[in-house]
């Protein structure tokens, strides 16, 4: 049967809304499914009624859910899961919906920050290959009937230009065999995944970013877990199945088997990161005293707004911060390029 595309960030927000609303009045959880299935978006109806008929199969909601495609994380389908067991449906989709919605604002977040660098970067590429294939060549003929004798700068950038002229179509062959291997190697191996995960915290400047959003992921998965109803193993067992990072999953499956082992939370946390690179030693302190006086959920809230507070300062900073830098590294790059171009122009009246 084919499921159709599978659910955005935005379509899963609206769907636990949508359906948390629609229980909410009293309706029956089949008949509301075939509510959303009339008035849903086209590409929601495979999805809907493949649901439906689950739950007409005599299966649950989140085995219907999960049955086939990934429209949910395995923590939003525990917690389905919990809400059809304790009869808190409602309660366990309004905490989705509101776990979903701080997921896509720190995206958001994230996007808003990296948007503007990215374009301008872009953007002065594309100046310099410009530049380099159509300007510097019309130059390089003008230096040419004057034999004069050119700054090494202006000779290097010539170079330059003829190189990326006469090699253009394997330059570009290159880069895009290199970017479809990259791709390829990035969804067929684990071990390239794992380490672009283990090394995407010591990138300058954004590491640090990076890693505060999947520690706010962490503490927020947690925290919601504990909060329908989970013990702390089987939460952090479900975290480490949901988690898109895997330096994340394998020191939360770590955790798992030391807390299965009967280490305490803080000293487990110790003993499978000892180097700090994802557990600071705050958070192992906070959440140690929050489970040693029954205060956990209470705690990993805590310090997942802690970590929303330091990412939002951040992203402020840099994103007044990189305006500037940006705006005088172009204005160099413009005003290097034209020097090189028209510094042998400034002396052709002494050669002539």
């Amino acid at each position: 049967m084919m499921i159709g595309r599978s659910l955005s960030l935005r379509d899963q927000i609206n769907f636990t809304y949508r359906l948390h609303s629609i229980l909410q009045a009293g309706v029956p959880l089949l008949e509301a499914l075939h509510l959303l299935e009339q008035c849903s978006p086209k590409h929601w109806r495979a999805f809907l009624s493949h649901t439906i008929q689950g739950l007409k199969g005599g299966h649950s909601l989140a085995t219907s859910l999960s049955a086939k495609g990934k429209w949910f994380s395995p923590i939003c389908i525990g917690l389905i899961s919990i809400g059809e067991k304790t009869g808190a449906l409602e309660q366990s989709l309004f905490l989705i919906h509101q776990q979903l919605l701080a997921k896509e604002s720190l995206v958001q977040q994230m996007k808003q920050a990296l948007t503007y660098p990215a374009i301008t970067f872009a953007a002065a590429m594309l100046m310099v290959i410009t530049m380099l294939l159509w300007v510097i060549p019309s130059f390089e003929e003008i230096f040419h009937h004057f034999h004069a004798e050119l700054p090494m700068s202006t000779q290097l950038l010539i170079g330059l230009s003829r190189g990326l002229n006469e090699h253009a179509l394997v330059i570009m062959g290159v880069m895009f065999m290199t970017g479809v291997a990259v791709l390829i190697l990035w969804r067929k191996s684990i071990w390239f995944q794992k380490w672009c995960d283990r090394h995407c915290f010591q990138i300058p400047i954004f590491g640090d970013l990076i890693r505060l959003s999947h520690q706010i992921t962490w503490c927020q998965n947690i925290a919601h877990l504990l909060q329908s109803g989970l013990s702390l193993l089987e939460s952090i067992r479900i975290c480490a199945q949901s988690s898109n990072h895997w330096l994340s999953h394998d020191l939360s499956a770590k955790l798992f088997k030391q807390l299965s082992l009967g280490w305490d939370l803080g000293l487990a946390m110790k003993r499978i990161d000892p180097n700090g690179r994802f557990f600071d030693s705050e958070t192992v302190q906070l959440l140690e005293i929050g489970a040693r006086t029954g205060m956990l959920n209470t705690m990993l809230i805590n310090r997942s707004r802690s970590f929303e507070n330091q990412l939002e300062h951040r992203l402020a900073i840099l994103s007044q911060s990189l305006e500037p830098v940006f705006i005088i590294f172009l204005g160099l790059l413009v005003a290097g390029l034209l020097m090189t171009l028209y510094l042998p122009i400034f002396s052709l009246g002494r050669i002539i």
